[in-house]
């Protein structure tokens, strides 16, 4: 008897887990679209600040802050349910799902202190704005001595995976550390894990937290934020062409006049 109500209660948990994973996938493809919605209202941010029309960019600016919310609410119920899943236990009593979600969901905003005028989405927005007349200077708030850095690689913590060493916007599968944000090629971390025997340091030098499977992932906001790095590094390539071709065309004129 004993061991066919164990069985049974494995059968449940296991089925939770399941259902838990595909609710999850669901409220992701939700998250990446409203990344995508960022993605676009910075698009259009950038073709009116072109035309000078600041109002109307302040105004998708506000939208932005809005469309931040949703995000947050979104992620911070994809790890509800992934914790919800994760720890789930079947008792004698009847679960209470819709309070098992909403205190978890509590304790990731109470975990969660940023700022949303701080927020990278938020901050990418603004810089995307800002670089369309002041492309190479400091924001403002920023010191003059300060790095100028895109907010896209400031949250990128590596820019190449550690183990493969292939740069992380040519990565076919990357996923992040929920510890220590790193970034990886996913099979190559995961084997590396389990060479290990479950549990690693995590390969970037320096770097003290140790990794096991279940805590690298690949989140939506990963996902667009390598995409931003790969247009910006498409900016950046067309920008020095245009300044080589420049200089190339100088040369020209002088040697002609000679």
């Amino acid at each position: 008897m004993a061991s066919t109500s164990a069985s049974r209660a494995d059968g449940v948990t296991g089925r939770i887990r399941h259902a838990a994973v595909t609710l999850q996938d669901d409220n992701q493809a939700i998250v990446a679209e409203i990344l995508k919605a960022f993605g676009i209202l910075k698009e259009v941010a950038v073709a009116l600040e072109k035309d000078n029309q600041t109002p109307k960019v302040k105004e998708l600016e506000n939208a932005a802050v809005e469309l931040l919310q949703t995000y947050e609410d979104s992620m911070h119920l994809s790890t509800a349910i992934k914790c919800v899943g994760d720890t789930y236990e079947p008792s004698a009593e009847l679960t209470d799902f819709g309070k098992l979600f909403d205190n978890e969901i509590a304790k990731q905003k109470s975990n969660s202190s940023t700022d949303p005028q701080n927020h990278p989405l938020i901050r990418q927005f603004r810089e995307a704005v800002w670089n369309v007349h002041h492309r190479g200077q400091p924001m403002p708030g920023e010191e003059q001595d300060d790095v100028i850095m895109t907010s896209t690689q400031g949250n990128l913590l590596n820019v190449t995976c550690p183990l493969s060493g292939k740069p992380v916007t040519e990565l076919s599968a990357p996923v992040r550390s929920v510890e220590c944000k790193h970034i990886y090629e996913k099979e190559v971390i995961l084997h590396h894990i389990r060479s290990k025997g479950g549990n690693s340091k995590c390969p970037i030098g320096a770097c003290p937290k140790v990794l096991s499977a279940d805590k690298v992932s690949c989140d939506p906001l990963l996902l667009y934020e390598i995409e931003e790095m790969r247009s910006m590094n498409k900016r950046n390539a067309a920008t020095e062409f245009v300044e080589d071709f420049t200089v190339l065309g100088e040369g020209g004129d002088d040697s002609n006049c000679c």
